[in-house]
């Protein structure tokens, strides 16, 4: 019982985020090019009433993750918000008055068909909540250094395609670290109370981690149309946090054949995932300069 309802608020999280992208898509499409990656960004951001209704939304969906993290694991979890690329372009479509077209619904079919399959053969199990201080440095140490890494490719390229897919993916990892931190934190709310939660690290860790994923994705959506950073930002973090969740908390999924239907069902979310942001969901934007 504790899985499914952990994987209903999953879902619940995976709609809000998409509500929360599109707004934030709109808002930053009126972000001066010189604005980005700076203060001035935040600035004219916070000034945007869509903005400001898309971080309302992404805190609503922050809680259903929390929730959806305490019932289930991070490996169960953070796969299901994958759902939250569909839901972004059915979304786009309303906002921009759009209609998804035949091979939109067809993706979406098959992300929802892929990632059904792959789950339920995954059976994503076990599990610990003690991580020791050496785990933790290692996770820090190699998500804030691929997040670098990402950033730092990504600011020297002009506005477009490759810039926004960089930004994505670092704003993908610093996701995934957001919900590795948050498991453990709403753990120890649960086994030791508000006190404790308020008074350990890794509470005040997802708070940054999510507050610099966010800004990162708001350049990625300055940067480029949902074509360029949904991807990235979808599989990223559906496969970084798998591979916390192992690494962190010793998280298990089936193998022998198993590992069949999980294939299976993995190159359908792929291949749907690939195909759907290339939907029309916005008019063009002119090529950068």
């Amino acid at each position: 019982m504790s899985a499914l309802l952990s994987a209903l608020f999953a879902l619940v999280t995976a709609v809000a985020n998409a509500t929360g992208t599109v707004l934030q898509r709109v808002a930053a499409r009126t972000v001066p090019p010189g604005d980005a990656f700076s203060v001035r960004l935040v600035r004219h951001l916070v000034h945007s009433p869509a903005w400001l209704g898309g971080i309302a939304v992404i805190v609503g969906a922050a809680a259903c993750q929390a929730l959806a993290l305490n019932l289930g694991s991070l490996s169960l979890v953070q796969p299901i918000l994958v759902a939250e690329l569909p839901f972004t372009l059915l979304i786009a479509c309303a906002f921009s008055r759009r209609r998804l077209p035949a091979v939109g619904w067809a993706a979406a079919g098959m992300v929802a068909f892929g990632l059904g399959l792959a789950l339920a053969a995954a059976a994503p199990s076990g599990g610990h909540s003690h991580v020791s201080a050496g785990i933790w440095a290692l996770t820090l140490t190699a998500t804030a250094s691929a997040m670098t890494a990402c950033v730092a490719a990504a600011l020297p390229r002009p506005r477009g395609m490759g810039r926004a897919a960089l930004f994505s993916s670092a704003s993908a990892i610093g996701y995934a670290l957001t919900a590795t931190l948050m498991s453990s934190a709403t753990d120890v709310f649960e086994q030791e109370g508000a006190g404790a939660f308020f008074t350990c690290w890794q509470t005040y860790g997802f708070v940054a981690a999510g507050a610099l994923a966010l800004f990162l994705l708001a350049n990625a959506m300055e940067s480029g149309p949902l074509v360029a950073s949904q991807p990235a930002l979808t599989l990223g973090e559906a496969l970084v946090s798998l591979a916390l969740g192992m690494l962190v908390y010793g998280e298990r999924v089936r193998t022998g054949w198993w590992l069949v239907p999980e294939g299976l069902g993995a190159v359908l979310v792929t291949w749907g995932v690939l195909i759907l942001p290339r939907v029309e969901t916005e008019d063009h934007e002119p090529p950068a300069t």
